[in-house]
């Protein structure tokens, strides 16, 4: 049995959403892989960094390019836990990333909702790996947020 699955990965992608909840941040986390191993983790920092642009993905991406001295990421994957939004995808886009792997569908601003191709050509996707725990942190967020 080879431990390194795609839920193996998205369970880390959880603790760092995990993380973004107890600061206060909307729950989203990433890690990129390589083969076995990871190389970059997030979680969205943009109330901590006062940075709308500091979502999970986008700080894995500048993390992940910075350690492996490449702008380009097509042999990695990024395993987050919400649909990343056209920002995020844009950014995927250009670092032409091998494979993406995430939760939750994000009705409200996920990239496919656009209709339009804004992954790389190349880009592997296969979306609702934990979808129910990754949507479970985003609802808690929110009702938390409501509740406040």
């Amino acid at each position: 049995m080879d431990l390194y699955t795609d839920q193996y990965f998205m369970k880390e992608a959880l603790k760092e959403a995990g993380k973004a909840l107890e600061a206060g941040e909307v729950p989203v986390g990433a890690v990129i892989a390589i083969g076995n191993r990871i190389i970059a983790r997030s979680h969205n920092q943009t109330e901590r960094l006062t940075d709308a642009t500091a979502h999970a993905e986008m700080l894995a991406v500048t993390s992940a390019s910075n350690y492996l001295g490449s702008k380009y990421l097509n042999e990695c994957t990024l395993f987050v836990t919400l649909e990343p939004c056209v920002m995020c995808a844009g950014a995927l886009y250009w670092v032409q990333l091998g494979r993406l792997v995430y939760g939750a569908n994000d009705p409200q601003r996920g990239y496919s909702l656009t209709g339009a191709p804004l992954l790389h050509p190349r880009t592997k996707v296969l979306k609702g790996i934990m979808a129910e725990e990754s949507k479970n942190l985003i609802d808690t967020f929110f009702r938390q947020l409501r509740n406040s």
